[in-house]
């Protein structure tokens, strides 16, 4: 009997430990799923306050495509005076800037050796009219013999021929002279146009072979951007399509016209030569060089400023404001473009997939968790 009391007292202290071990692990359980609730409504939990300058809306705007461009600065008129005769250079007194006008004598070449050939022609020009002289008299009267029947006929064609000879001796030498003529004229550097000095070859008193250069003279009032374009690009290229350019060295824009198209494609390259002319060049200088945008077509599209795309997942997304939280919108991208020929800075982009006036988290809020509240505050309020 006595056992019997200790083995029921002992079973009932058992079940009073196991009992109370199983109560321990049940609080820490509750603990953990406590602490794991906490945790989970933390995480889903916050708020942003924003702007309306925070955010932009999407809206149909005139987009125009564009495609970039990169070219030299060159003047329309540009010429190399060369030396069209040997001999040696003098009177060149113009530099690098100077202004020229059209027809100015620029420099010479030593005209001696040249003045005293084109004597030499003339005088020989002169003999030969002498020996014309000559030949009439003789060839008339020798007519005046055979009318008469002194002399025969052979006679008389013998000096006709004689006075021909002579005739064509002296447009030779006439011909000669009037050579000579010219290469004195050639020995006179004369500009073709007005315009101004942009390099010099030679000095005075260097003495210069055929076709050395001398001078190089450009017109700056007038000044065009040569370009190359791509074979793809090339096809939807149009006389008369604008650009917006930026030229180094300058802190404004240039508008540009295009105004030429090259008919054939370089060869190797397959690249086609553009040219557009610029409409205000004060200050600007040939070989500086170019880029831009040149406008190819108008479209109005659904748009975002290119920025503000976002491109840290796979596919490209927004951040977007649906129903008062922030959502990641993947989207798919159109052409893109600028609002005008006149702003290039911000560069805008198609948006397919998202309705009209759906509101887009600007790129500088960075990358906000999706869920999160959103608060609008009162403009001008800073956060």
């Amino acid at each position: 009997m006595i056992f019997q009391i200790k083995t029921i007292r002992s079973t009932a202290l058992w079940a009073c430990i196991l009992a109370s071990l199983l109560g321990c692990q049940s609080s820490e359980k509750s603990a953990q799923s406590d602490a794991t609730q906490d945790k989970t409504s933390s995480s889903t939990a916050g708020q942003i306050e924003i702007s309306s300058s925070d955010v932009i809306k999407l809206e149909n705007r005139e987009l125009v495509s564009g495609l970039p461009i990169t070219g030299n600065l060159k003047a329309v008129k540009d010429a190399f005076i060369k030396a069209r005769v040997a001999g040696e250079l003098m009177d060149m007194q113009l530099k690098e800037g100077d202004v020229v006008r059209a027809g100015q004598i620029l420099g010479r070449i030593d005209p001696v050796e040249y003045q005293r050939r084109l004597k030499q022609a003339q005088e020989t020009a002169e003999a030969a009219k002498a020996q014309i002289d000559i030949a009439q008299r003789q060839y008339e009267n020798n007519k005046a013999l055979v009318d008469q029947g002194f002399i025969s006929k052979t006679a008389l064609e013998s000096s006709l021929s004689n006075l021909q000879t002579a005739q064509a001796t002296f447009r030779a030498a006439q011909a000669g002279a009037d050579v000579a003529s010219k290469a004195l004229d050639d020995s006179i550097l004369k500009a073709p146009f007005a315009g101004q000095v942009s390099a010099r070859f030679a000095q005075s008193g260097e003495r210069l072979g055929v076709d050395a250069k001398v001078l190089e003279i450009i017109d700056v009032s007038h000044i065009e951007v040569e370009t190359t374009i791509s074979a793809s690009d090339s096809v939807g290229l149009k006389v008369g399509q604008e650009a917006l350019l930026r030229v180094e060295g300058s802190a404004q824009t240039y508008n540009a016209v295009l105004t030429r198209i090259n008919p054939s494609a370089q060869t190797g390259s397959r690249s086609v030569l553009a040219y557009l002319n610029l409409k205000d060049i004060q200050g600007l200088r040939q070989g500086l060089f170019a880029q831009g945008t040149l406008n190819l077509s108008k479209r109005t599209v659904l748009c975002i400023t290119s920025k503000d795309i976002q491109h840290y997942k796979p596919e490209p997304f927004v951040q977007i404001i649906d129903a008062g939280v922030v959502k990641h919108q993947a989207i798919k991208t159109g052409i893109s473009g600028y609002l005008s020929t006149t702003d290039n800075e911000n560069k805008w982009t198609e948006i397919i997939g998202l309705p009209l006036n759906t509101l887009v988290l600007k790129s500088h809020l960075g990358v906000v968790r999706e869920n999160v509240l959103v608060k609008f505050t009162q403009d001008g309020e800073k956060h």
